[in-house]
């Protein structure tokens, strides 16, 4: 239930609040990969001993840590004794698997697949995601399953195959690198519902900071686990610390709390239509801040995209007058509501 003092069922503009984060986390996100080549370059530029020490391993670690101490400015009010008093011992596993699946497992699964295979494979095997989040938040949280949200990611996912198969010459191979990317989306669906579960009665400031530090330390083993123990010797260079600062800032502070918090309040179509978004804000972030082409591919593909956008953007509307003009179905939107408002963030 939901914790004294806290509105059961998010308003209007929470839900709007929250999409528009969802969608604001998606496009930063989709940066990332254009940034993070930003400062390869630099790094390529300004070798160390002929290796590159701004590597996307070092950025992440790096830019993790970094994070916290601008989160402990921001949370430390909430690390108080009568709060992590309340917090079980249901909640501490929540938080430690979240952790390890979003800062440890699927970064790691995603370097494994980058390994064998091009990024344009990796970024289809992801695009399984949207339609699947949809079905597993109704299967496993039990939220309101939206057939229009569901339907949208199917023809997104139609989108970026149609994208990425014109730009490769209709050539497709299932290797480790493909398997490793099918596993790491699947990690990355079971954090988000793990996210969802998590949040519910925990206070942000708790959430974020454990979860970064816990993150960054499973992290940091499962890197040299699974690339060698010389991994990170060039993570306390100097050249590294004068740009991760950019990445940390962006992608894992601004972009992660628009994350958390469009979680806290979106529904699941909403999570769900933004990161149909993602290949598509990629390629277009690639293409300002690179210079990429996009191949044959974008045109016919970004088409499909947009279409299924404002197919999931029709739906909603859709389900949302059937609603209002149908009285009956209010007690049933008003427990999904009410489960997706369970979360209680108690201010800073």
């Amino acid at each position: 239930m939901a914790q004294a003092g806290t509105q059961a069922i998010p308003d209007n503009s929470r839900i709007m609040m929250g999409a528009a984060l969802a969608w604001a986390a998606v496009v930063i996100f989709a940066a990332g990969n254009s940034i993070v080549s930003l400062l390869a370059e630099i790094g390529m530029e300004n070798r160390v001993m002929g290796r590159n020490v701004i590597t996307y391993c070092n950025l992440l670690f790096v830019g993790s840590l970094m994070s916290i101490v601008p989160m402990g400015f921001m949370f430390w009010r909430e690390w108080t004794l009568e709060n992590l008093r309340k917090l079980t011992r249901f909640n501490w596993m929540i938080l430690t698997l979240s952790a390890f699946l979003s800062s440890a497992l699927t970064p790691g699964l995603f370097f494994y697949a980058l390994e064998h295979t091009t990024v344009t494979n990796v970024v289809l095997m992801g695009r399984i995601e949207p339609p699947l989040f949809v079905v597993a938040a109704w299967l496993i949280l039990r939220e309101e399953f939206e057939p229009w949200a569901f339907a949208a990611g199917l023809v997104a996912l139609v989108g970026a195959v149609l994208m990425l198969w014109l730009n490769s010459d209709g050539g497709f191979s299932f290797g480790k690198g493909e398997i490793g990317a099918l596993l790491a989306t699947l990690s990355y669906i079971a954090s988000t519902l793990v996210a969802r579960t998590g949040l519910r009665g925990i206070p942000l400031g708790i959430y974020a900071i454990y979860r970064t530090v816990v993150g960054t330390i499973f992290y940091f083993f499962l890197a040299i686990y699974l690339f060698g123990p010389m991994h990170f010797q060039d993570v306390f260079h100097p050249l590294v610390w004068e740009y991760v600062w950019i990445y940390a800032l962006i992608v894992v502070i601004g972009g992660q709390f628009a994350w958390a918090l469009g979680l806290k309040y979106a529904r699941s179509g909403d999570v769900s239509l933004a990161t149909s978004f993602s290949p598509l804000a990629a390629i277009l972030i690639a293409m300002v801040l690179l210079g990429e082409d996009p191949g044959p591919g974008l045109l016919p593909g970004g088409a499909i995209i947009l279409l299924a956008i404002g197919l999931g953007q029709y739906g909603r509307l859709r389900s949302r007058r059937t609603r209002d003009d149908c009285p009956a179905a209010a007690p049933a939107l008003s427990r999904a509501m009410e489960h997706e408002g369970e979360v209680n963030f108690k201010g800073t």
